[in-house]
């Protein structure tokens, strides 16, 4: 495991590169994608057992902090969508030179929906795109999060507010501080107008494996994922959608573990 600096657009981009333990035939990389705001921070144990585990079965994968985010230059309310895909484009050049192969994307949450609108974009093309739990609406997304500040005013017990009226602000051009992160109207703005299922729309030919935590006692897809596989019935090759059994750990103030999320991850990438 490596930590390091990439050259990034405009600015440092903190980066963890775990070097393939034993070499394929064929080398591979991964490139990670985090989650949003806190959700990153909760979710980064997850993520260095993951990378751990696939290199070890001979991938190279880079964990990166997008600009803005993490130990990577910038401030968040600095943060753009734009910046992030050549933050992302960035990551997977240096990876490619490093393990002298393919390199795919691996996003969760609103991280997935970043490295599907890259791969889609289709320079660089990645050769397999791996979403764990995908936001499918920018828009709902952002409610939700805004939603965050909502709930912390009524708790404190200030003023009330409506997540309405925070988009309204933000539209007029305001930078909100939603759970200690300043959110700029153009970030704000770019999540909103995105969509997971006309992203992927674009992803013909592109390997696509699809991976969800379900609380229920035989894990079932989310009805919102459900739907979206039902617009790519035509993809080829046909994506592979799977839950499993867990917790949201990207969701939860304690630190989680969803060892089934870990092998099935395993299983796609090393069987």
């Amino acid at each position: 495991m490596q930590a390091l600096f990439l050259d990034g657009p405009v600015g440092p981009l903190f980066a963890i590169h775990h070097a393939a333990c034993a070499r394929r035939r064929e080398p591979r990389g991964l490139v990670y994608l985090p989650p949003f705001a806190e959700e990153m921070n909760r979710s980064r144990r997850m993520a260095a057992l993951q990378a751990r585990r696939l290199a070890a079965c001979g991938i190279d994968v880079l964990l990166l902090d997008p600009f803005g985010t993490g130990d990577s230059a910038g401030d968040f309310s600095d943060a753009r969508w734009e910046i992030w895909r050549e933050d992302v484009r960035a990551a997977m050049a240096w990876l490619v030179e490093r393990c002298d192969g393919p390199v795919g994307l691996w996003g969760l949450r609103l991280g997935g929906l970043l490295a599907a609108e890259v791969a889609a974009e289709g320079f660089p093309r990645p050769t397999r795109l791996l979403l764990w739990q995908p936001v499918v609406s920018g828009d709902r997304f952002l409610t939700q999060f805004l939603r965050l500040r909502v709930a912390a005013a009524m708790g404190g017990g200030g003023s009330a507010e409506k997540a309405a009226d925070l988009r309204a602000r933000l539209q007029d051009g305001e930078v909100l501080e939603v759970a200690g992160y300043g959110l700029a109207p153009a970030l704000a703005e770019a999540i909103a107008c995105r969509h997971l299922g006309d992203t992927l729309g674009g992803l013909a030919g592109l390997r696509l494996d699809l991976l969800e935590i379900s609380s229920r006692e035989e894990p079932t897809l989310a009805p919102a994922t459900q739907q979206l596989l039902e617009t790519l019935s035509s993809h080829k090759p046909a994506p592979l959608a799977r839950a499993v059994g867990g917790e949201p750990f990207w969701a939860l103030q304690e630190i989680t573990l969803t060892p089934a999320l870990l092998d099935a991850t395993e299983a796609l990438f090393c069987s």
